[in-house]
């Protein structure tokens, strides 16, 4: 979203460090909350995408449309002279993203990028796509995390190349990995074992039971004409039998 429709949101000085937080990782999964991570606790990283230069940030709370409260994330809205006005000619869509007010204050209007995020000491960091976002028992988890788990799970899977989604299963989120296998594995591919050490890393990494891998063939996988992951295109694989299976769907129990 930030990227087609802008042309600057955040930026610092070039030869400065990268800004770096590293945050209680249980609040920021089960919370949403950004809480800086004592000596005790497990930790998520995160890396600043710097400070507002020619726009207004705010940190909203997409379904109540309220300024989110310094400790939590949101959606992130901006506002400024370096946002477009619009789509062409697709007035209701315009409306509805670069026409977004707080319910309470009514401040506005902002254009609402999809992207999540929060603002700490007025550094912007973005955590994730709004749409993507998996909630599994009440907590938030990022798709794009748990593929990292699965590539780094075991040498015959291809990195960038998976999808982590959602399916509903007896009234429950029920979570599905789809993983491309490197071709130079494909003859010698213990399946099984490939399957068992994905399960068994998005276990230990997330605490998350698996509800089905399927491993598929290289290059197979849905992505866009700039190679991001098509997730929804790969749930609607699953769920209709299309995707190019090199192992079946594994089940988990």
């Amino acid at each position: 979203g930030m990227a087609e429709t802008t042309l600057l949101i955040s930026g610092g000085v070039p030869s400065a460090d990268p800004v770096i937080r590293q945050l209680d990782r249980r609040a920021f999964e089960k919370e949403a909350r950004v809480v800086i991570a004592d000596e005790m606790a497990e930790v998520r990283e995160f890396v600043g995408c710097g400070q507002n230069l020619l726009t207004e940030i705010a940190i909203a709370n997409p379904k109540t449309k309220t300024r989110c409260t310094p400790n939590e994330v949101g959606e992130i809205w901006v506002s400024g002279k370096s946002v477009a006005m619009g789509y062409w000619q697709r007035p209701a869509l315009t409306q509805d993203m670069f026409q977004a007010y707080f319910s309470d204050t009514g401040e506005g209007p902002f254009f609402r990028t999809g992207d999540l995020g929060f603002l700490l000491e007025g550094e912007l960091f973005v955590t994730g796509r709004l749409k993507d976002v998996i909630i599994i028992r009440g907590a938030n988890y990022y798709p794009q995390d748990i593929e990292y788990t699965v590539e780094s799970s075991h040498a015959a899977l291809l990195s960038g190349s998976g999808a982590a989604f959602t399916v509903n299963c007896k009234n429950e989120e029920q979570l599905v990995i789809v993983q491309e296998v490197a071709r130079s594995y494909l003859r010698k591919l213990d399946a099984d074992a490939v399957v068992g050490d994905i399960v068994e890393a998005i276990t230990a990494e997330h605490q998350l039971k698996t509800h089905a891998v399927v491993l598929v063939k290289p290059g197979s996988i849905p992505k866009t004409s700039s190679g991001k992951i098509q997730r929804y295109a790969c749930r609607e694989g699953f769920l209709d039998s299309s995707l190019q299976v090199v192992h079946p769907q594994r089940l988990s129990v």
